[in-house]
């Protein structure tokens, strides 16, 4: 089984994916912990290309959390057995970012990279609220809702999500 768990930061992509790879068997990928270098330093674009290649590769079944249209977008989505969209609204996913930072202040999440601790600022709230979710990025996950009729589903709230963890366990 090979799925892409895609969406909005904050709305649960990271938790899904891990959920999944357990229930599947599958390697889990985040793209964040490839993107983000400790300290909060980007990655360069030529590693991070060869690192999701090189995971793509060596995998038969796999879990990858994260967007990241630059690196593998369209052959992770072709290979995809499913591909999951979370949609959830601006202020959902930044409440969710709020008991997130609270969990693991001074701490990095399982799904970043080392030397990442967790922060919140002004820049990703603007993020949250409304630069990570502009007209670019709406289009994008209608295409591929679009593209991909018969293997996407799209969650736009925490119940809907909750029938969906329920109905793979």
């Amino acid at each position: 089984m090979k799925i892409s768990v895609m969406g909005y930061s904050g709305s649960g992509k990271s938790t899904l994916s891990r959920l999944l790879g357990d229930k599947y068997g599958a390697e889990v990928l985040h793209l964040d912990a490839v993107h983000w270098l400790p300290g909060w330093k980007e990655n360069t674009p030529e590693e991070k290309l060869r690192v999701i290649g090189e995971f793509l590769d060596s995998h038969d079944a796999w879990v990858i959390d994260g967007n990241y249209k630059k690196y593998h977008l369209d052959r992770r989505l072709d290979e995809s057995d499913r591909i999951i969209l979370l949609l959830f609204g601006r202020f959902s996913c930044l409440i969710r970012v709020i008991k997130r930072y609270f969990t693991y202040k001074g701490k990095t999440r399982p799904d970043m990279g080392e030397g990442c601790d967790e922060k919140l600022d002004a820049e990703f709230i603007r993020w949250v609220l409304f630069e990570g979710r502009d007209k670019d990025k709406r289009r994008r996950f209608k295409e591929i809702a679009e593209k991909y009729p018969d293997k996407v589903t799209i969650i736009k709230n925490q119940r809907r999500l909750d029938r969906f963890t329920e109905s793979i366990k």
